[in-house]
């Protein structure tokens, strides 16, 4: 048997996912919904899993440096140096900046803070959403 809590953000973003056969091989925007779990077999003192106020701060305090208003590229995308030659704000990833990848970030850096995240689950539109959990 175990406890979880869920928190959820929101933010917005931009990307294109090159050599996509589809129209997100575009520049195009999404503002998503993400989901966050952390579980744990047992409560802490305050019978609690985790506080939502510190998982707050620890999921938004990333997305709003990371990812919040950012465009997403992939690291061999043709438009980087165009970007860093016009001094604009964007983040290079080693992969396509897809919304299981972002899921999985998201995740990987709630648990590099000792957080004991299960799940993020990230609803890149109404009807869509990536899901990562180890």
């Amino acid at each position: 048997m175990s406890y979880s809590v869920t928190k959820e953000i929101r933010f917005c973003y931009g990307h294109r996912l090159m050599n996509h056969p589809g129209k997100c091989r575009h520049l195009h925007g999404h503002s998503v919904r993400a989901a966050v779990t952390v579980s744990a077999a047992a409560l802490d003192a305050q019978g609690m899993v985790c506080d939502f106020a510190d998982l707050k701060r620890a999921v938004a305090g990333y997305v709003q440096e990371t990812l919040d208003h950012n465009l997403l590229l992939h690291e061999a995308d043709p438009l980087v140096p165009l970007l860093r030659d016009a001094g604009e704000r964007f983040l290079t990833l080693a992969e396509h900046p897809t919304a299981e990848v972002l899921a999985r970030l998201i995740f990987e850096h709630l648990e590099a803070q000792g957080y004991p995240v299960t799940e993020v689950a990230l609803w890149e539109t109404d009807t869509s959403c990536a899901r990562y959990r180890r």
